[in-house]
């Protein structure tokens, strides 16, 4: 079993892009973070594989952050490119549509184009169908590519 300094070490980049992908607040996504990690230490789950314990950390801040964000009378943003700047203006544009994405959506695209999971393990994290994930995938896809083929840009070369 991991030591609790080595999740921390392995995981809380990852932990924290996927919370601040969801609050759009630096503040929040770290304390986010930090319950998670909480509960990883109050809990001590065993885990079949490094990949188990990870696709649990992703579910539990997700979730954690969909429920802060749902409680939120007033969303605060903070620029997600502030953090995470695009090399290109091109990337930057992709950036942002993914940002105006409805949550359900965002996170999908986020967790299949930034993180590489294919779509059984997104419903694995977002404890959704696989169906549902599916859809989503192509929901978020089609409003990418209809935005930016206004602005001349093909989705499939930004993502």
């Amino acid at each position: 079993m991991k030591s609790a300094e080595e999740v921390v070490k392995t995981y809380e980049n990852l932990l924290y892009r996927a919370a601040l992908h969801i609050t759009g607040n630096r503040d929040d996504a770290l304390d986010m973070v930090q319950e998670t990690l909480i509960k990883w230490i109050t809990s001590r789950p065993d885990f079949a594989s490094d990949e188990h314990e990870k696709a649990w950390l992703l579910r539990v801040v997700m979730n954690l952050s969909r429920n802060l964000v749902g409680s939120m009378a007033k969303k605060s943003a903070v620029e997600l490119l502030d953090i995470y700047p695009a090399e290109t203006k091109e990337e930057e544009g992709v950036m942002q549509e993914v940002l105006d994405l409805p949550e359900n959506l965002r996170a999908v695209i986020y967790l299949y184009y930034y993180e590489g999971y294919n779509t059984t393990e997104i419903a694995e994290i977002l404890q959704e169908n696989a169906s549902t994930v599916r859809t989503w995938l192509s929901r978020g896809r089609e409003r990418l590519r209809k935005v930016l083929k206004e602005e001349g840009e093909s989705i499939h070369e930004r993502l």
